[in-house]
């Protein structure tokens, strides 16, 4: 039987050459969608790794004097420091630099252990941050007032950079870069997703806020006790905004950025799962109708069949059969270039999301064309030998 569909299918190679090029560009495209689309989900299942309720965060923005003068910017900082610590509702505070989480800001550098070397976010945090957003230690400390005086600078790394860079050797002690130059590792945290639910952890290393980087840091990170609403951040605005002149002072919530992070990168998804659903429907409609014209055109051949003994179900099978086998040639040819991604490493992400997706596509183009074949067939299995040959 497979042997027949194959000759059929052969003796109509140029017939169904557009056919099966359709069906590949649909794969290749559903192969894309899915790879997303589980990269996505797979992210989505991993935990945050950090508390972000209740956590305010407080933009002071630019003002007079203090890009000037270390003594001037250290001046404002502390004395905003003493007002958020008059208010009895802030729990724990910290300056940080831009890339808060959910942030659109990012600062990532290169880090390197022997010959091994990977692209790292960097954040500029005090020593209250990891109380704030309630990080778990796996390895070794953090920072604390004797780390002013030490030799390197000290950094605490997340675990995403510990298996990149040391793997299961212990990181403690060790210093990134050159041993004049280079940061010393004084402990791990775990993975977090300050990228938002649909992006997963990255490597990350945190660095101690010095006298130098006050200059240009503008950012607070305040933990709030609960239930602390809009008469607070009220109180709180006009405490700042009077101390801190010719600032444009911005509060915001950490639930609400996550909100708008997520949507953001939801965007482009949207727009691809629209784009790939016009097409599949354009691929749909072509099935139906190129299989509906060849079944039309071989009517005669159906009648001599169903006239020389054929059931109508052997010559549905026959039909849906030669649509599968179509769809499996294109699907061998499509899975051969979708096995390279994997192999190859591209764009970096689990081989486990390629082959998901993989297996999806392959679902997804089967039950399209067996949807697409089923209702022309049962069409063909309905015509009378009679009629046709007397058409014929």
């Amino acid at each position: 039987m497979l042997t027949h569909l194959f000759k059929l299918i052969w003796n109509k190679k140029k017939q169904n050459f557009l056919l099966m090029l359709e069906m590949l560009v649909s794969f290749i495209v559903m192969f894309a969608v899915f790879s997303l689309l589980v990269l996505f989900y797979q992210n989505y299942r991993q935990p945050m790794g950090f508390i972000y309720d209740d956590v305010w965060s407080i933009n002071l923005g630019s003002h007079e004097g203090e890009r000037e003068k270390n003594d001037s910017a250290m001046a404002v900082k502390e004395s905003t420091r003493n007002i958020l610590r008059s208010i009895p509702q802030v729990e724990v505070m910290s300056y940080s630099g831009n890339n808060i989480p959910f942030s659109m800001s990012s600062s990532n550098t290169q880090v390197a252990f022997k010959n091994k070397k990977t692209m790292a976010n960097i954040y500029t945090v005090e020593d209250g941050y990891m109380k704030l957003l309630q990080f778990n230690l796996t390895e070794g400390r953090w920072f604390a007032e004797a780390d002013v005086a030490a030799k390197n600078r000290p950094i605490v790394i997340n675990t995403a950079l510990k298996e990149k860079i040391f793997g299961n050797e212990s990181p403690l002690g060790k210093m990134l870069g050159s041993d004049a130059e280079g940061m010393k590792v004084i402990g791990v945290v775990n993975d977090f997703k300050d990228k938002g639910d649909y992006e997963g952890a990255e490597p990350g290393l945190f660095q101690r806020a010095d006298t130098s980087s006050y200059k240009w840091m503008s950012t607070i990170l305040v933990k709030m006790r609960a239930g602390s609403g809009a008469v607070v951040e009220s109180s709180l605005y006009k405490a700042l905004s009077a101390s801190v002149k010719n600032s444009n002072i911005e509060i915001e919530h950490l639930f609400k950025k996550r909100v708008d992070k997520n949507n953001f990168i939801l965007v482009p998804m949207i727009i691809l799962l629209v784009v790939a659903g016009f097409l599949i429907i354009n691929v749909a409609l072509g099935l139906f109708g190129v299989l509906w014209y060849n079944i039309n055109k071989r009517r005669s051949e159906i009648g001599l069949r169903r006239a020389v003994g054929a059931s109508a179900k052997s010559i549905s099978k026959q039909l849906v059969g030669e649509a599968l086998v179509l769809s499996t040639i294109s699907l061998l040819i499509g899975s051969f270039f979708a096995v390279q991604f994997p192999l190859l490493h591209v764009f970096d992400l689990p081989a486990s999301v390629y082959l998901v997706a993989l297996l999806l596509s392959v679902i997804f183009i089967y039950v399209l064309v067996l949807l697409c074949a089923w209702y022309p067939a049962k069409q063909a299995a309905a015509i009378y030998p009679a009629v046709a040959l007397h058409e014929e």
